[in-house]
Parts: C-alpha cells; structure tokens; sequence
C-alpha cells in the first residue's frame, strides 16, 4: 500500500473512529439522564409512601386523642393533659396541623364536614358554623380527616 492510500484508510478509520465516539458519547448521556430521572422518581415514590404511611397512622390513631381530650374535659388528671400534649406535639413536628373552627365562622366546604343542618330565618347567619362536633387535621394543605361541624341554615 502506498503512502497516500495508508492515509486516505487512516482518515476514513478515523472519521468512523469519531462517528462511533458520538454515538457513544449520545448513549452515556441518555443512560446519564436515564439513571437521573430514575433516581428523582425514587425519590418522589419513597416520599409518596412516607406520607401515606404517615397519614394511616395518623388517623388510626386521632379517635385515641378525641377520646383522651374528652376524658380531660371531664377528669382533672394532669397524666391526660401530658399525654395529650404529647400527641400533640408529634403531630406537629410530623407536619400536620389542626383545623379548628370556631362557632360563628363561615361554612368551608374544603376544611369542614356538616354533619347536620340548624335552620335559621337570619339571612347573615346562612353557611354559619353553629358548632363545632370534631376538630380536623392537615398534612401540609392536604386535608386529612375535615373537621365535623353544624352549620345554620337558611329556611325557605
């Protein structure tokens, strides 16, 4: 083989060479982007599962709270306030937070539950909370158990 052909073949192995380089350059970047996106939904599932683990618990175990809350309405035990205060206090630091409604405020469909229906010939006191039967409880804006209440209600 001559000088010139010896070039012109070391020339097209190295075009070829810088082709295939690309392509294997396209592939780890894909791959790259690939193993990304998978490790962000991973991530975004494991989140997922936390906050609906931390939810089923926290709500297998809001009845409990209810119940002590109503004991020490009744009892003068120091042992349920501390206990409640307890409770209260992982559920915070756990990112929920208390609806608590108060008698007198508007009715909201996205944080309060009527369980009942007062009539009232007072047109001001329409979709007015007339009291409240069960606080709720949040997980950051999503609302977890709504608060039970009674609302006035319009007579027609």
């Amino acid at each position: 083989m001559t000088t010139k052909n010896q070039k012109i073949k070391d020339s097209k192995t190295q075009i070829v060479d810088s082709e295939e380089l690309g392509n294997m350059k396209n592939q780890l970047a894909r791959a790259m982007a690939d193993y990304a996106n998978l490790v962000k939904r991973t991530d975004e599932e494991r989140g997922t599962m936390y906050k609906l683990t931390s939810i089923s618990y926290v709500l297998k175990l809001l009845p409990i709270l209810d119940n002590l809350r109503e004991a020490q309405k009744h009892l003068s035990d120091t042992g349920i306030a501390i206990i409640v205060g307890q409770l209260e206090a992982i559920l915070k630091e756990d990112g929920f937070s208390e609806i608590k409604p108060q008698a007198g405020e508007m009715f909201n469909e996205t944080l309060h539950e009527a369980i009942d229906t007062l009539e009232t010939e007072v047109e001001k006191d329409n979709n007015i909370i007339s009291e409240v039967c069960l606080t709720g409880w949040k997980m950051g804006d999503e609302v977890v158990r709504f608060a039970k209440v009674k609302v006035f209600n319009k007579k027609i």
